[in-house]
């Protein structure tokens, strides 16, 4: 059997791992009878742990949240990921650095040695660019993530990519981040329609009211791969690619373009573009031959960069 101390220490661990444990399941992980459980239970309370008790079918223990945060009882897979995940997100969100590197010190000076190495065997190798664009600040991702949860709506006043100042009152559902950049998936009411919000454009949120939230009419990842991929502006053109849309969706690079399906054997994308230049670019890294559909009047242009490059190839 294990010493009182080394058992309530993996008591505790086991009780953070997962919500619900059944009396039987604690006394299989720490070979002990029920008796022990139960006294080693109260010692936990006695320590300021707010362990709570249920009889009867579907009864047991769980850890409940108390008043102050309890120390957290972390295996070397979870410690080596915390740090990870810290380093991480002191790029990602602003005003985050100061608090991330504190506890980066904190468990620092704590991680056993095996796994410092672990860690700075990672960090040794990789090198990080320098980020230009400022990211979203913690207090304003919290706001949203509680609105998105709580069902609250949200006064919005936003400012778009050309730096034009709009209110809006949204119904907010969901945070989604890609990298560095953050989005609130949300329903605009005066727009009447789903609309994507970059979170480092949301000049202030204010929370409102409660109200029923609305269901996603498709998969929430795709839509927002598909409206981030679209970041230029211009017309749209489309071309016939040469393979099916599922053989060439893993190789194509997500700002090409809008991808869609003709047969075994074709694609269809929709490219969109400023300039010439921009357009036979994003056509050029799909790596595939294409059959231009709707130039128009667009097609002489097209044709004379094309014929640059050209030349300066021969």
């Amino acid at each position: 059997m294990l010493k009182t101390s080394t058992r309530l220490l993996r008591l505790l661990s086991l009780l953070q791992s997962r919500r619900h444990w059944t009396g039987a399941e604690l006394c299989e992980r720490l070979e002990v009878d029920a008796r022990t459980v139960r006294r080693d239970v109260d010692r936990l309370r006695e320590l300021g742990y707010p362990v709570q008790a249920s009889t009867g079918v579907g009864g047991g223990y769980q850890l409940a949240a108390g008043a102050s945060l309890p120390p957290l009882l972390l295996d070397d897979d979870e410690a080596v990921a915390m740090v990870v995940a810290l380093r991480s997100a002191a790029a990602s969100v602003a005003r985050i650095e100061d608090t991330a590197v504190g506890l980066l010190g904190k468990l620092d000076q704590l991680l056993p040695a095996r796994l410092r190495r672990r860690v700075s065997a990672l960090y040794s190798v990789t090198l990080s660019l320098a980020q230009h664009e400022d990211g979203p600040d913690v207090e304003t991702l919290t706001e949203l993530a509680g609105a998105c949860r709580d069902h609250r709506l949200i006064e919005l006043h936003y400012s778009d990519r050309g730096g034009r100042a709009s209110q809006r009152t949204i119904e907010p559902l969901r945070l989604v981040s890609s990298g560095r950049r953050w989005y609130l998936l949300a329903w605009d009411r005066s727009r009447e329609d789903w609309r994507l919000f970059r979170a480092d454009r949301i000049q202030s949120a204010q929370c409102g009211g409660g109200f029923a939230p609305r269901k996603f009419p498709e998969d929430i990842a795709a839509y927002v791969q598909r409206s981030i991929s679209q970041v230029v502006q211009g017309e749209v053109l489309r071309a016939r690619l040469r393979g099916s849309a599922e053989s060439l969706a893993p190789q194509l690079p997500p700002w090409c373009g809008v991808l869609e399906h003709i047969d075994e054997h074709s694609s269809l994308l929709h490219v969109r573009g400023e300039t010439p230049e921009e357009i036979l670019a994003l056509l050029a890294l799909t790596g595939v031959e294409f059959e231009l559909l709707d130039a128009g009047e667009r097609l002489p242009q097209l044709r004379a960069v094309a014929e640059r490059l050209l030349r300066a190839v021969q």
